[in-house]
C-alpha cells in the first residue's frame, strides 16, 4: 500500500476524526476497534485490532491446536509433585 499523509485534527476530548476517505478505503466502521501503537520516535501508527490478532495467530500457527500447554504444564507438575512425595 503506497504511503498517503492526511491532515486531521484533534477535537474536544483529544478525539481524532478518521476522514471518511481513509474510513472508506480501509472499510473501517463505526465502533471498530483500533490499536495505537507509539513508536520510539513519537510516529503513531493506527491498526485494526482484528489485523493484530491475525498476525499473533500466524506467529504460532506452527503449534499443533490439539496440543495444550496447560495440559503439559499440569502434567509436569503433578509428577513433579509425586517425585516429592516418595522423597
Amino acid at each position: 500500500m503506497e504511503t498517503t499523509s492526511y491532515r486531521v485534527r484533534l477535537g474536544d476530548r483529544g478525539r481524532l476524526v478518521v476522514p471518511v476517505e481513509v474510513r472508506k478505503k480501509l472499510g473501517l466502521e463505526q465502533g471498530e476497534l483500533l490499536l495505537l501503537r507509539i513508536d520510539e520516535d513519537g510516529s503513531m501508527h493506527l491498526v485494526r485490532s482484528s489485523d493484530v490478532v491475525a498476525q499473533v495467530r500466524g506467529i504460532f500457527s506452527d503449534l499443533d491446536p490439539e496440543h495444550s500447554l496447560v495440559d503439559e504444564l499440569i502434567t509436569e507438575r503433578r509428577l513433579e509433585a509425586e517425585r516429592e512425595a516418595r522423597d
